[in-house]
């Protein structure tokens, strides 16, 4: 499965290491997902959120 929060969409974004010598490698921030079980619709159902979303209130767990 995608590393993508299911609720803001938010998934990985790519950039650079960059060393005192100024060489550059690729490198990714992957974003802070935990596995939950939250209440849509009245239903249960597990979900890949990120911690922002689980912070704000965007989801009710079950």
């Amino acid at each position: 499965m995608a590393k993508v929060c299911e609720i803001c969409g938010k998934k990985p974004v790519y950039g650079n290491n960059v060393s005192h010598a100024n060489n550059r490698t690729r490198r990714r921030w992957e974003p802070n997902l935990q596995r939950v079980r939250i209440r849509v619709e009245g239903s249960v159902k597990r979900a890949k959120v990120c911690t922002s979303c689980l912070r704000s209130g965007k989801v009710e767990k079950a």
